[in-house]
């Protein structure tokens, strides 16, 4: 359409006139009436020092060879060098392996299968321990202690705790040692999860598990899902309303502890374990306790069945399992189809 206003235009008043009404340039105008010009490459000439077909493949010969396979263009150019052999400059022979594909790292480099995902189920306690350390502030700035948690996984009670001034495998040693002996733990049932911190997988630890026949497993690196129990406990411990800003000195940081530790196993219900406490469930009383919830909320939906609009009210379910990366999650689907409401999962809260 605008096209043929042009020609009209330019019919009519000239090509200046025509231009100036559909806003386009006349050098445009006259070029695009111009065919066309193709101007046909020149092959480039080659140049009278170029490799020959020899010289190239002797050179990658020397490079490919048993001596140099692993070595980098300029140390074998510069070992040649003081052999008295020349093939060609430094830049050639990276010129050379670039134009044969081969421009990346010749040296073998080292290869680390990828870790393994840890898949931990717990059906009661004492089959899956976490434990893992935190940094608790001292009365100055840069001054830490190291508070050391140990808990079970199904139950959510803390089994082992200790508050050091440094973190050190013996001491970690000692503290698991201790609780497997406490909870007379016996061989081959327990796995204990953790982090991959020094303490975590150094050899006195390593060697105290594979003693007693305690299962090792460790968190993959830079994923932090991957041990949810003591990351959750921490939070709890480190939000809690009395928690300070720092600790006046490392009694102090025990004391505070001692207290928690008592109030977070035997008072505070815990949402993962339908609010019961961790001993409770940790030293099998839940169940009954979960019958008097039971038998309360039955009397009081007896007294008054229109306050709970004639549904009968039911306490949050206990755990049958908790785990670490459920084992099953290829087949949820499945589960959620036929498993009932009672056997729910757990994950930490």
């Amino acid at each position: 359409m605008i096209e043929t206003c042009f020609c009209g235009v330019r019919n009519l008043l000239g090509t200046r006139a025509a231009c100036l009404a559909v806003g386009r340039a006349r050098a445009t105008h006259y070029r695009k009436l111009k065919p066309g010009r193709t101007t046909a490459k020149k092959p480039r000439p080659s140049p009278p020092n170029r490799l020959t077909e020899t010289e190239r493949a002797k050179i990658l010969d020397t490079l490919h060879c048993e001596r140099f396979c692993d070595a980098s263009p300029a140390q074998v150019y510069f070992t040649l060098l003081d052999e008295g052999v020349y093939l060609a400059s430094e830049s050639t022979f990276y010129r050379v392996l670039r134009e044969a594909g081969e421009s990346g790292e010749r040296r073998r480099q080292a290869t680390h299968p990828a870790k393994v995902k840890p898949e931990l189920a717990a059906d009661k306690p004492l089959v899956v321990w976490s434990w893992d350390i935190t940094k608790l502030k001292g009365p100055r700035r840069g001054e830490y202690y190291d508070l050391y948690v140990v808990i079970d996984i199904y139950s959510r009670y803390v089994v082992a705790w200790c508050v050091q001034p440094c973190e050190s495998a013996e001491i970690a040693k000692e503290l698991i040692g201790d609780a497997i002996a406490r909870f007379n733990v016996p061989p081959g049932q327990l796995t204990l999860h953790a982090d991959r911190g020094s303490s975590m997988t150094s050899n006195p630890v390593t060697e105290l598990l594979a003693f007693l026949g305690i299962s090792r497993s460790h968190s993959r690196p830079h994923v932090s899902n991957d041990n949810p129990y003591s990351e959750s406990q921490f939070k709890t411990l480190k939000y809690c309303p009395a928690f300070p800003e720092r600790f006046g000195c490392i009694q102090d940081a025990r004391s505070f502890c001692e207290k928690f530790f008592a109030y977070y196993n035997g008072e505070h219900r815990h949402s993962g374990i339908g609010y019961h406490t961790p001993a409770s469930v940790h030293f099998g009383t839940a169940t009954e306790i979960q019958a008097k919830r039971s038998e309360t909320l039955a009397e009081a939906f007896s007294a008054n069945p229109i306050r709970f609009r004639n549904r009968k009210p039911e306490p949050p379910k206990l755990p049958t399992i908790s785990w670490i990366n459920d084992p099953n999650a290829n087949h949820k689907e499945e589960k959620t189809s036929t498993k009932p409401e009672t056997e729910l999962t757990q994950i930490a809260s």
